[in-house]
């Protein structure tokens, strides 16, 4: 290869750098757009809320301080670790949701666009903080298998996959209300 394929092919890198920092940059801002996005999304994919699913409502206890902003480094990796288990739960056995497929693929995808950035600007260097981050991983792992156990206990029939989806709004109105305290 010649000297000038070499200074193209550090060019392309070097924007490529630039350009992947200055998406992280503005990361607070456009996971608040995504979760905005996402909720309209929940809200659109099913009806209301059906009156014969109070009777079995489930309380899966979020693990609130994973999502305590000590460390924006460890707030990230929740967040990323959370948005990976929403997608995770909404891939599974979705034929008695009688959800509008269109829009949870849309909410799927909006999903999968976010881990996959936070992945790429999320350090995941091991630093002090790492057991922290792996009791916060844990504490996710345990919540959303809650969720998982009540979705195959349940048979994942419309009810529980009404409650699971109530609860994942709650999961992504406390991930917007941390990036707003993260951003101020």
């Amino acid at each position: 290869m010649d000297a000038f394929g070499l200074i193209q092919i550090g060019l392309i890198l070097s924007s490529t750098t630039l350009i992947s920092s200055l998406q992280c940059n503005h990361l607070p801002l456009q996971q608040r757009k995504v979760i905005e996005s996402s909720l309209r999304l929940l809200d659109k994919m099913g009806k209301e809320f059906p009156q014969q699913c109070l009777r079995e409502k489930m309380s899966f206890r979020f693990p609130t301080q994973v999502l305590q902003p000590r460390q924006k480094e460890t707030v990230g990796v929740a967040i990323e670790e959370i948005f990976q288990h929403i997608f995770y739960i909404f891939s599974k056995n979705l034929t008695l949701a009688a959800w509008d497929q269109t829009v949870l693929d849309q909410f799927q995808n909006a999903l999968y666009l976010q881990t996959e950035q936070l992945e790429a600007c999320v350090i995941k260097k091991h630093t002090q903080h790492c057991h922290s981050k792996e009791v916060s991983r844990l504490k996710l792992k345990k919540y959303f298998q809650k969720i998982d156990c009540f979705l195959e206990d349940k048979q994942h029939n419309l009810c529980s996959w009404e409650i699971s989806r109530a609860e994942m709004r709650r999961c992504l109105q406390l991930i917007d209300k941390v990036i707003r305290k993260l951003k101020n």
